[in-house]
């Protein structure tokens, strides 16, 4: 339905809508929405507790209503010259772009200084991996107003980033693709906005694409804050139309500024940060950061109250002890940098260095009378893997960090900042359970422990059960594939056989040639590890895979196994081409000549079930006639390269991955692995 005609059903089917609802540009009002009164005036208040997911005080209007509330929050002002928002998107919706077209324009670079490519995208993984892992601040002027820009993770797996964030902010920008839409992951961050009461602007991106469809994906968009149970004032969202590549935006398709004008616009009438500047202080503090001298730094937003440098203060949580420590430095957010400061008011984003104890989740107080803010409940972690220390044979050639201390200091200083993550000891005294939202979550602090020198083993990704009324229950994903016609019956068939349950399948209008469908799954995650390799040869890497954790439901039953074995080395050694060529007829290769190897080794793919041991170390005897290389290097196909994310979605639960700073392995693990074949 066209989107004037949807609007004006709605008014007509709608009679909570007062009349003249629509005449605002771009207004979207919620016709769907049942249960609640209409809001006027809704504002976010400064603390909401989220119990499964349910906001229990998302809104400060209820003064009307309540006449406590309004006596505690006579006092509250609003500040004209600060604006507070997070930017929020799913992946590769060119989030972080749109952040380097802000930074351009409002004259954070000068004329003659380089600009980088996503410089907000500052971690090496960030930038090779092209997804945004860390939340990240900077601030830009504008017109004599400072805004506080919070660049947000778009994957599923660091919500717990968005989660803590977003209690520091007023707003969200909501960015999304002018083609795609809104998608899983957009869904996850917007529900978490929507549920503590904040307003969005909805910024179509990408506009300049040959097969754009703005008014497509308004309606998909308006459809999906409907399904959230947006309120009113959230449904009637303020939209801006940009090509963050191109720097331009605009308020409608087809009438496209020179500059990002339009959308800076957009955010001066977002809504002001509410502070109360006389009351005691309140600053929840939502990130951690380090400081090689100036040591562990707390950033968060002043609620109420000021913060001075050199103050004493109070950090605690509700109902627990309140500890005094003193401001040595204070800093709000300059550009994209810091800069010290010597007060900050309610409403600022600041940095505080001094506090050693200082927590994600905790509050600073004023200590002669602690009022400690009651943190946002973060999601529980959904699957597990076991770190231990590496015990294979060429274990301790290129670490630095090898010992169970060294990798159990490292996790505990990983919790101060990844509230998502959980660290358990187990059974054994060299291993530790390390539990978070997901696989890219667990191979992301991986990869960053094998960068800053340590040596690990790595057990297979298991997810984690609950028991409720003596029945189990597993987490489920929903999971949408956007794939070619012609291979839609084999991510049909890869999902089916992984218990998935279909919940819709429908063609895509990209606007082009190629017919393309969207299948969407209810998949347990148990059968989502080791799928995304399937899915790329199955679809010849055609398919677009995308997931959000759903609920938590009954166990799906045995999921089959991967359906191959492995290529085990059978002894120690050097391969040799003359080896590997003699191995390669029974499967595919992941190791080449030279490499070494030792007995139990996984050094292939067998082509059938089961593991076979297989020499590749042996060497070709020497004749007369002809050297022991000739002819043999020629036949030797080139291996499967192996990396860290690829490993771990392959072993299974007798097998792990040997991490060291230059290479990833796998191998058999020797206590729980039956016999080869």
């Amino acid at each position: 339905m066209p989107l004037a005609h949807r609007m004006v059903a709605a008014a007509t089917i709608c009679a909570a809508v007062e009349t003249g609802a629509f005449l605002l540009p771009g207004a979207r009002n919620h016709p769907c929405r049942t249960g609640g009164p209409l809001l006027t005036g809704a504002r976010p208040s400064s603390t909401v507790q989220l119990t499964n997911g349910t906001p229990a005080a998302a809104f400060a209007d209820v003064r009307a209503t309540d006449s406590s509330l309004a006596a505690s929050e006579a006092d509250q002002t609003e500040r004209e010259d600060l604006r507070n928002l997070a930017i929020v998107a799913h992946v590769d919706h060119g989030k972080t772009t749109l952040v380097d077209a802000m930074l351009q324009q409002s004259s954070v670079f000068r004329d003659n200084e380089q600009m980088g490519i996503r410089v907000m995208d500052s971690n090496d993984q960030e930038r090779e991996r092209g997804i945004t892992i860390l939340a990240k601040n900077c601030a830009i002027k504008y017109q004599g107003t400072k805004f506080n820009l919070v660049d947000t993770p778009g994957h599923a797996d660091f919500g717990g980033e968005v989660e803590r964030i977003l209690n520091m902010v007023d707003g969200i920008l909501l960015v999304v693709d002018s083609v795609e839409g809104p998608k899983p992951q957009t869904r996850f961050v917007l529900k978490k906005a929507l549920e503590l009461g904040l307003q969005a602007v909805v910024v179509v991106n990408k506009i300049d694409r040959p097969s754009a469809r703005p008014e497509y994906v308004v309606d998909k968009t308006f459809d999906l804050f409907c399904d959230l149970n947006a309120n009113d004032m959230q449904s009637d969202f303020q939209i801006v139309y940009t090509s963050a590549i191109q720097g331009i935006a605009g308020d409608e398709p087809d009438a496209m500024a020179k500059n990002m004008e339009p959308l800076f616009k957009a955010i001066m009438g977002m809504p002001k940060p509410l502070v109360k500047e006389l009351a005691p202080l309140q600053a929840l503090v939502a990130n951690i950061d380090y400081d090689d001298f100036k040591g562990k730094l707390g950033v968060g937003r002043v609620h109420s109250g000021s913060i001075k440098k050199g103050q004493t203060v109070g950090l605690g949580r509700p109902g627990g002890e309140v500890k005094t420590g003193k401001v040595a430095e204070l800093f709000v957010f300059d550009n994209l940098g810091r800069t010290g400061v010597n007060e900050a008011h309610a409403g600022d984003i600041v940095m505080v260095a001094g506090l050693s104890e200082i927590g994600i989740g905790d509050t600073i107080v004023d200590p002669a009378n602690p009022n400690p803010m009651v943190p946002i409940a973060v999601e529980e972690p959904t699957v597990r893997m076991t770190f231990g220390v590496n015990k294979s044979p060429l274990a301790g050639r290129e670490g630095k960090f090898l010992t169970t201390r060294m990798i159990r200091d490292r996790l505990m200083k990983e919790l101060d900042r990844n509230v998502a993550l959980r660290v358990e000891e187990t059974d054994s005294s060299d291993a530790y359970e390390v539990s978070g939202r997901g696989q890219l979550h667990l191979t992301v602090l991986i990869e960053n422990m094998r960068r800053e020198g340590f040596e690990l083993l790595v057990g297979p990704p298991t997810v984690i059960t609950k028991q409720v009324d003596g029945k189990t229950y597993e987490p489920f994903e929903t999971v949408e594939v956007q794939v070619p016609d012609e291979y839609t019956g084999a991510v049909v068939d890869l999902l089916s056989r992984r218990k998935g349950e279909m919940l819709n399948m429908s063609p895509v209008e990209t606007g082009g040639d190629a017919k393309m469908t969207n299948v969407e799954y209810l998949v347990p995650t148990r059968g989502m590890i080791g799928l995304r390799n399937s899915m790329l040869t199955a679809t010849r890497g055609t398919a677009v895979l995308d997931t959000i954790f759903d609920s938590y439901r009954p166990y799906a039953g045995d999921i089959e196994a991967r359906d191959k074995g492995s290529l085990v080395a059978h002894e120690n050694g050097v391969a040799t081409p003359f080896g590997i060529a003699g191995a390669q007829s029974r499967g595919v290769m992941m190791v080449s000549a030279k490499d070494e190897i030792y007995r139990d080794m996984i050094i292939g793919l067998h082509q059938r079930p089961g593991d076979l041991r297989v020499n590749i170390c042996k060497a070709k005897a020497l004749n007369n006639i002809r050297s022991a290389t000739k002819s043999i290097s020629d036949s030797v196909m080139v291996p499967i390269e192996v990396n860290l994310d690829m490993a771990v979605e392959y072993i299974q639960a007798d097998e792990l991955v040997e991490v060291t700073p230059t290479k990833i392995r796998m191998t058999k693990n020797s206590q729980t692995a039956g016999k080869s074949k």
